[in-house]
């Protein structure tokens, strides 16, 4: 029970990356004291670090390694893969992206026929075997565990080979200005590649990610064709998908 506890507010600091100890006392009903010891072992980790009157996280929820990553917003990163495995039609080849929200599609294509995944992640790879109904095309380099993904230059050149229909793209953070962004250069460069191969790219990106930047952009909103989120977006957003013609879905 201490260990679920420990693992839930891990996952509830990094989602939020700055959060008051009082709020941890209100949201896992425990005492002060009993928060600060697990923050003391937490910060053991490496991902979080105390700060007066509270705990922030110390990296970007990007560049947290995936299993923790995975139990960040389960509810709405489910939502978000039902919507857009609807996107997908019987005999489509499409691509998914490295990431924990990008995975949540695959369960969702039970029903589809002649699908073809092409993909460099190996959770996506692992998840994607589940399902006889599925064609698995992997792309191969080097293993970042990071990112939970293979990359490198022939990754990218793997790529160029490939006919791809729909692209399916996460992001650490989407942003106005900057779009889709993440926090690894090696990752982005094979984002950028398939966003330039792909007829048709979604984003699948949590609100929780919605006007946050990381360092790297690899693809512009008004580049989409679908901005696929668990809820409304603010009002700029949902203006500049229109503007571009570009499909939001939500719920």
């Amino acid at each position: 029970m201490k260990v679920s506890r420990l693992n839930s507010i891990e996952q509830y600091v990094i989602s939020r990356e700055t959060v008051s100890i009082d709020e941890l006392c209100e949201v896992f009903g425990v005492s002060k004291n009993t928060i600060r010891r697990d923050l003391n072992e937490l910060e053991v980790r490496g991902h979080i670090t105390k700060v007066y009157g509270g705990v922030t996280a110390t990296v970007p929820s990007g560049a947290v390694p995936t299993p923790i990553r995975s139990g960040l917003n389960p509810i709405d990163k489910s939502l978000i893969g039902r919507l857009a495995a609807e996107e997908v039609a019987d005999g489509d080849t499409i691509f998914i992206d490295s990431g924990t929200t990008t995975l949540c599609l695959l369960r969702f294509l039970v029903a589809k026929k002649r699908i073809t995944i092409i993909t460099h992640s190996l959770g996506a790879l692992s998840e994607a075997s589940k399902y006889d109904n599925l064609n698995i095309i992997s792309l191969g380099g080097i293993y970042s565990p990071t990112t939970d993904s293979f990359v490198g230059l022939s990754t990218i050149e793997s790529l160029s080979a490939m006919r791809i229909n729909k692209a399916f793209m996460g992001a650490t953070g989407v942003s106005l200005t900057a779009g889709m962004t993440n926090t690894t250069f090696l990752e982005a460069e094979i984002k950028r590649a398939v966003v330039h191969r792909a007829d048709m790219i979604y984003g699948m990106v949590d609100s929780s990610k919605i006007g946050k930047e990381a360092i790297v952009t690899f693809c512009h909103l008004k580049d989409l064709t679908a901005f696929i989120t668990d809820r409304e977006p603010p009002k700029e957003y949902v203006d500049l998908c229109r503007q571009e013609n570009v499909k939001l879905r939500y719920e």
